[in-house]
């Protein structure tokens, strides 16, 4: 059985904010832009935590849309 495509993430850096692992995981868009990205692919970490945005080091963050 072949393998299927998994979406691309990455894991944080100790204390890293959303707008650095942005720059970091998606180096050619504007910042905004990337992190606006980001929240959307993730809601998982920036609907329900407190406070919204903190990225702990176990997280999973998706850098790239759902695989269709």
């Amino acid at each position: 059985m072949p393998l299927t495509r998994q979406r691309r993430f990455v894991t944080p850096g100790p204390d890293e904010t959303v707008e650095e692992l942005a720059l970091r995981a998606l180096p050619g868009e504007p910042l905004e832009a990337a992190v606006d990205r980001i929240k959307s692919w993730n809601l998982h970490i920036f609907a329900m935590r407190k406070p919204a945005g903190l990225l702990l080091g176990s997280d999973v963050v998706f850098v790239e849309p759902p695989v269709g």
